[in-house]
């Protein structure tokens, strides 16, 4: 039993250090706060993390358009990752997803903007073939693509 107790002890804990912990925007730097106003001004449902050496914002805009966004120290922003539709892809990933994907239906499709470069996350179903998870460039050019 106390074998069982401390297993279970120890996974908890692996799984609490394993994600950011929550924190009240009081406590985020006055310069991070700041920069998030003025770049998400109609930002809803906002959730702050100390994610390592980031602070994560979640938090909707719109019609509960998600979005995640990562700030260093000095309140540049490191990564922004946000729900996007059909429409907001570039021409390319629509023609490598047509020619590529033509029997799959598009689910889940996020745009994430890190140190200035573009990808799309998208979640691609069938009922007849496997379900896919891929990663592609703003060219339409798929950098990843696992098993859903």
């Amino acid at each position: 039993m106390k074998k069982q107790v401390l297993l279970l002890g120890t996974l908890l804990g692996i799984q609490l250090l394993g994600h950011g912990q929550d924190i009240p925007q009081n406590e985020v730097p006055s310069v991070i706060v700041n920069q998030f106003n003025v770049q998400f001004p109609k930002a809803t449902d906002i959730e702050w993390e100390l994610d390592g050496h980031h602070y994560q914002v979640e938090f909707e805009t719109g019609w509960n358009i998600a979005h995640t966004v990562w700030y260093d120290r000095e309140g540049k922003m490191a990564k922004h990752k946000e729900d996007v539709t059909t429409k907001d892809l570039s021409n390319a990933v629509v023609q490598t997803i047509n020619s590529e994907f033509n029997t799959y239906t598009l689910d889940d499709i996020e745009r994430i903007t890190e140190n200035g470069k573009v990808v799309y996350r998208i979640e691609l179903n069938s009922l007849t073939h496997q379900d896919w998870e891929v990663i592609l460039d703003g060219d339409g050019k798929v950098l990843s693509k696992k098993v859903d």
